[in-house]
């Protein structure tokens, strides 16, 4: 008797903790939800067959690009790395952002009027699934759009001083993985940023949720052979994007 009380019990303390659990949104049947700034490479390998590509021909375009630029963006750089090389190391994720990375990316200027597109900050950005959901927010994205980002076509990830942050290149990858879903595309370009050093990277689909990626050569921008190489290839960013544009 003791024994089917007590079954009886169990049953029902189980009832109350899916009821109290579908009260507070964690219903079991409930899609798993990924936060873009909390991803790791673990979660990847379950939702994706993605593997790296170790061949770095593939950046040979981009980061080999002959683009010049004029000796006042030069001085630029070089006055940036001397008001902050000292510090970098430890900056918090606002300052670095503010005081280095900011102002590169708004020499760039990837704001078009003309051809309605813009750099964004902390844009929201969600890929939704029947198996899953890709959510949060992203550091920095160029998009179409002025007002509404409409199409997202290069992501940097994570203005972190340090891997103790967590590791961007798994976040960055699933921005991009929503990024090509979104567009409906098979190639896309991002970047991301560890204190000082910057990595490219190129993601591509394969298959259905298969893709592989390929990370560049660490550059370090507190060098300035490094640094300027570094708005090249962002440079370079821009005007394929504005290329893609005007052909659509």
């Amino acid at each position: 008797m003791n024994s089917e009380i007590e079954l009886k019990l169990l049953k029902e303390i189980d009832k109350l903790k899916k009821e109290v659990s579908i009260l507070k949104g964690k219903d079991e049947n409930q899609i798993p939800t990924f936060q873009y700034s909390k991803i790791k490479d673990i979660d990847l390998k379950k939702l994706f067959d993605i593997e790296k590509n170790l061949d770095e021909s593939i950046f040979d375009e981009w980061l080999n690009n002959k683009i010049e630029i004029d000796n006042s963006i030069k001085i630029f750089l070089k006055d940036l790395i001397d008001d902050n090389k000292s510090l970098i190391e430890t900056y918090s994720e606002e300052d670095l952002k503010v005081n280095f990375i900011v102002p590169i990316l708004t020499k760039i200027r990837f704001k078009s009027y003309e051809n309605k597109m813009r750099d964004f900050y902390e844009l929201q950005l969600t890929y939704k699934t029947s198996r899953f959901i890709l959510n949060g927010t992203v550091d920095f994205v160029v998009s179409e759009g002025l007002i509404d980002s409409k199409k997202p076509y290069f992501f940097i990830q994570e203005f972190k001083r340090s891997e103790e942050y967590g590791n961007p290149r798994p976040q960055l990858l699933a921005e991009l993985i929503s990024a090509i879903e979104l567009n409906d595309w098979k190639l896309i370009k991002g970047a991301y940023i560890i204190g000082g050093n910057w990595h490219f990277a190129i993601l591509e689909k394969l298959d259905i949720d298969k893709y592989q990626y390929f990370i560049s050569q660490n550059f370090d921008s507190t060098k300035i052979e490094d640094l300027i190489l570094i708005y090249k290839n962002l440079l370079f960013v821009k005007y394929e994007i504005l290329t893609m544009i005007s052909v659509k």
